[in-house]
């Protein structure tokens, strides 16, 4: 690759909707360590998956595999090379690693941590089981393996509606996300469907600090907006959303609005980028929440990762953990397969 060929892909991205300026002096700088991290990737038999929050250089400069946590666990099934650099943060990594035991996975980033997936753990999924034995038992894909493994069926934010619907169960014990399952909540009673749902305490840090009030603002100030919000958000923000749904199902919905269509997305700015660069002829607008784990991924890091492998941080599961976690995961693919 060019640097001129990467201004192509990165100069479309405008700063105000992101905190990101691509100069054709920034990607001249930028030009040798992707092409370095491409070459690499060659060398040792390795891919990258990047999540959409990920910085734009890493997904339009070095990723082989790019989307949301559903997506990127398809596509870790998928993987013939050997070593998988996983661009997020640890819990996608180990979700790639249960689905591929054999395969070396490696996160670059220094900060790999998730505020939700920290916010519960598997001891304590184990203590709820005990308090709600009767219930089943659903994990958001934003978990750790040690939850997942603790846990009856995996879901994403995509599927949890379809997946929750499907549970002959009556009685669910829904971990970690509290916005998410009062979304839920919600939208089950809107379709006359009866469930008990015991709901835990966690939250994204990014999605629950937008609020109604700033849609009422950006709706003032530019007619025809299209407001489309992540089900990790407030239930008061989703109410006034045109659109509510996963990082992924959010570009399916914009692919099919009008040329010109104004967008707000309430959720973390890297989709915003993405979005930049693939619908060129879509306005978006509005401020930019950045997620600290998500951008502690770096071109630097993902290069030093694959030019010392050995001083990388490597997925690694316990059996026991892995074969549960994995058939939590297979259940989500069953019911979403429904």
């Amino acid at each position: 690759m060019t640097a001129e060929e990467l201004y192509n892909r990165l100069n479309k991205i405008h700063p105000g909707a992101v905190l990101c300026t691509y100069t054709m002096e920034k990607c001249e700088q930028m030009i040798s360590t992707i092409n370095e991290i491409n070459e690499l990737k060659k060398e040792r038999d390795a891919v990258i998956l990047a999540h959409s929050y990920v910085a734009p250089e890493i997904v339009l400069g070095v990723a082989d595999y790019t989307g949301d946590s559903f997506k990127l666990s398809q596509d870790a099934t998928t993987v013939k090379a050997k070593t998988i650099v996983f661009s997020a943060v640890r819990f996608m990594g180990e979700t790639a690693k249960i689905l591929n035991s054999t395969k070396d996975v490696l996160i670059p980033g220094p900060l790999t941590g998730c505020s939700l997936a920290d916010s519960i753990t598997g001891e304590e999924v184990q203590a709820l089981r005990k308090k709600y034995p009767d219930h089943t038992f659903v994990c958001y894909i934003n978990t750790t393996a040690d939850v997942k493994a603790a846990c009856d069926v995996c879901v994403t934010s995509g599927n949890v509606l379809k997946i929750v619907k499907s549970l002959e169960n009556d009685k669910i014990v829904f971990v970690p996300d509290r916005l998410m399952g009062e979304n839920l909540q919600k939208e089950l009673i809107r379709q006359g469907i009866k469930k008990k749902i015991v709901l835990h305490t966690g939250c994204c840090y990014v999605h629950e600090t937008y609020d109604p009030e700033l849609i009422n603002f950006f709706r003032s100030q530019n007619p025809g907006l299209k407001v489309v919000s992540h089900p990790e958000c407030h239930p008061g923000v989703a109410l006034l959303s045109d659109y509510v749904g996963s990082t992924g199902q959010m570009v399916t919905y914009i692919k099919e609005q009008p040329s010109g269509t104004p967008f707000l997305l309430l959720t973390e700015c890297g989709l915003n980028a993405r979005m930049h660069y693939e619908f060129p002829d879509k306005e978006f607008i509005g401020s930019c929440s950045m997620c600290k784990y998500m951008k502690s991924n770096s071109l630097e890091n993902i290069l030093e990762t694959l030019r010392h492998p050995e001083k990388a941080e490597h997925v690694n599961l316990e059996e026991n953990v892995r074969v549960a976690a994995k058939k939590c995961i297979d259940a989500m693919f069953h019911y979403s397969a429904l």
